[in-house]
């Protein structure tokens, strides 16, 4: 089985429904995105550690990894 988490996500705007696929990065947690779009610049919502986890189709790497171990959040973010 593999235990690799995915690396690609999908970021919808809120703004303006805009998609783009992006590469997470796994070192750190990625706070700001500006929608290429509409140009706005996304944060991520109360709770959430990182953009991926606000409004991506798949949540960051170590959510991600802390999920498939049947934790609720990871230890350590990003």
């Amino acid at each position: 089985m593999n235990n690799a988490p995915t690396l690609e996500s999908v970021l919808t705007c809120p703004q303006c429904a805009g998609q783009s696929a992006q590469v997470m990065p796994t070192d750190r947690c990625q706070f700001f995105f500006e929608c290429p779009h509409c140009h706005a610049l996304l944060r991520p919502r109360a709770g959430d550690c990182c953009v991926f986890c606000s409004y991506g189709s798949v949540p960051c790497p170590p959510v991600q990894l802390a999920r498939a171990a049947g934790e609720s959040s990871p230890k350590r973010c990003c």
